[in-house]
């Protein structure tokens, strides 16, 4: 989020890019990540509607991407390489999900979702019901978020921060709540998790046990991320960051340019690009 990026500066030039990721990932168990990805952006100017190209083919292997991700200019950018746990290699399983004006994705999951499934999609209105195209946990989640979103906000103005980050806490107690009535509340449960509406981003990374398993998740901030001469650096040569990057893996060998997001926490980065940090709970 914020001073427009080509693609390509985070996709493919990076040493530890997520092209890279997709075929050898470097902080997790499973280096593969080869069942799709997809791009999610914004075009201000055009519509507040976002655009998304998603594909089951691997990310490394993807002529499309590879050709016009030098092509590509926004100012808010979410890109997820999958390894399919929960549904099928299908598009309509591969993030970002898109709902409305809003964009997420997701990296963790629910074991045995299919034990809390339908108690899940009994809770949903029936636009969200009947929005669900496919068999992700992660969709069936960002569908419970949306609704929690839809019934705080009412016909108010839009939600602030604070109250995003109430109801990422509520769909995460909701979901904590269905494995104990279903007997699995001992099974971990994790979501690094974000949301964007285009101008901010909102996220968490969490843990249901984070003494048990979690995911790594850290932010980088400063003036704009660039390559020069096949080095990938954030650049700070303002007094006024310009750029944030939320990522899985730091996309370079400079540990300074990344501030790890602790576990059990939420993540927001504002449209001044403040980037905030605040507690939530396990329970």
């Amino acid at each position: 989020l914020g001073q427009p990026i080509i693609a390509d500066e985070l996709l493919i030039k990076p040493e530890n890019s997520l092209v890279h990721q997709s075929y050898d990932a470097e902080e997790m168990s499973e280096p593969l990540n080869g069942d799709g990805f997809g791009l999610g952006w914004y075009a201000h100017g055009l519509s507040e509607r976002p655009g998304l190209f998603r594909s089951i083919t691997p990310a490394w292997n993807n002529n499309n991407l590879i050709y016009n991700a030098s092509l590509m200019q926004t100012d808010c950018l979410f890109a997820h390489i999958r390894a399919a746990s929960e549904g099928g290699v299908s598009e309509s399983n591969t993030h970002p999900f898109h709902y409305d004006r809003f964009l997420m994705m997701h990296n963790g999951g629910i074991p045995q979702f299919r034990r809390i499934k339908r108690k899940l999609l009994s809770l949903l209105s029936d636009e969200l019901f009947l929005w669900i195209q496919g068999q992700t946990d992660s969709e069936h989640v960002f569908a419970l978020l949306m609704q929690n979103a839809d019934e705080m906000r009412g016909d108010g103005p839009p939600l602030t921060t604070e109250q995003i980050q109430v109801c990422f806490q509520k769909t995460f107690d909701t979901v904590q709540q269905l494995k104990e009535d279903a007997g699995i509340g001992d099974e971990v449960s994790t979501f690094n998790m974000m949301v964007t509406d285009g101008h901010r981003i909102v996220g968490t990374r969490y843990s249901s046990m984070p003494e048990k398993e979690y995911r790594t998740l850290y932010y980088s901030s400063g003036s704009r991320f660039e390559t020069v001469d096949g080095e990938s650096r954030m650049v700070n040569d303002t007094e006024q960051n310009g750029s944030v990057l939320i990522v899985s893996e730091k996309l370079n060998n400079h540990d300074e340019d990344w501030t790890p997001i602790p576990s059990n926490h939420f993540v927001s980065v504002q449209q001044d690009l403040n980037v905030r940090l605040v507690p939530m709970s396990n329970s």
